[in-house]
């Protein structure tokens, strides 16, 4: 009695009231596992008879130690319920998961049914919902569906970071074709081709009769209008800039104002051209060694915690 009062508190309250433990719900078989497990050392549950005994009795074995309220217990229980999912058992285990208060076999159910939600639909523990736990149903495709609104809003924002990225790429390469003095050597980055395409764009915008103001009517000029203008916004530098309408298309917006749009896209370019910088800046030698010994040291257990 002093064993099992000692690894759970409502036990020991049960046994100071009376003498009698009543266990309702659960099979002999699991009850037999779970005294076990209370009454013998943890390492010795390790071996294989503790995974035969989580394989067969898991579900029953997770909720006695919810219910009696053995934390070391429920958390390998937990485990070993999530590790054993398949689509035809998941409503159920989603169920229990609620029940027993298990966030991360509730969040394995949920991305199981993300991941084969057709089956899921096909299987007994969904149909059982339908007719007396509707409810249950719905939570996991309200889930489902704000998961799938969160990938996709998370896609965008992605498509939109790309665009900033290579708008502020294309920004260094205007400063770089219009201040580097060096002749362009090609090394095989693409990046004298990238400067010698945009200088054919400047001359182009020099010497095009369609142009206007804004670039006009000509698509060419367009571009290169809207890339002079955009560096113009973003350029910082105290001294006269030698990217040409620099400073022209300065003093212009000065006196005009930008409107909201063209601030944060501003605004939005200038910040990917931080991120670049920060992303190619070389990382400390002592830093390295940090993050080299994270990896290594516990990532397969961590990961094994998550999965």
């Amino acid at each position: 009695m002093g064993v099992k009062a000692s690894a759970s508190p409502v036990l020991e309250r049960m046994i100071e009231v009376s003498a009698r433990i009543r266990n309702l719900g659960a099979s002999p078989d699991a009850v037999a596992a779970f005294l076990r497990f209370l009454y013998s050392p943890r390492e010795a549950t390790a071996g294989e008879w503790g995974e035969a005994a989580m394989a067969a009795h898991g579900a029953a074995l997770l909720a006695l130690a919810h219910a009696y309220r053995v934390p070391w217990l429920k958390w390998r229980a937990e485990a070993a319920v999530a590790a054993r999912l398949t689509a035809e058992h998941a409503v159920d285990a989603l169920k229990l998961a609620r029940l027993c208060d298990a966030p991360r076999l509730y969040l394995r159910c949920v991305r199981l049914a993300g991941k084969d939600l057709v089956a899921v639909e096909l299987s007994e523990g969904w149909r059982f919902a339908g007719r007396h736990d509707a409810a249950l149903q719905v939570d996991l495709l309200r889930l489902l569906h704000d998961a799938d609104q969160r990938k996709k809003r998370w896609e965008r924002e992605r498509a939109s970071q790309d665009v900033y990225r290579q708008l502020s790429d294309a920004m260094a390469s205007l400063d770089r074709a219009f201040t580097e003095a060096s002749p362009c050597d090609d090394d095989g980055s693409g990046a004298c081709t990238s400067r010698q395409g945009i200088l054919q764009l400047v001359r182009h915008l020099a010497g095009c009769g369609n142009k206007g103001g804004g670039g006009g009517d000509c698509p060419h000029c367009k571009r290169i209008f809207q890339l002079l203008r955009l560096h113009s916004s973003v350029c910082d530098r105290a001294e006269p800039c030698r990217v040409p309408l620099c400073s022209n298309l300065k003093m212009k917006m000065q006196a005009e104002k930008m409107d909201k749009t063209w601030r944060l896209l501003v605004k939005k370019v200038a910040r990917a051209g931080v991120m670049t910088t920060l992303d190619s800046r070389e990382v400390p030698e002592i830093v390295k060694r940090s993050w080299a010994k994270y990896n290594s040291g516990g990532s397969r257990s961590r990961a094994a915690r998550f999965r």
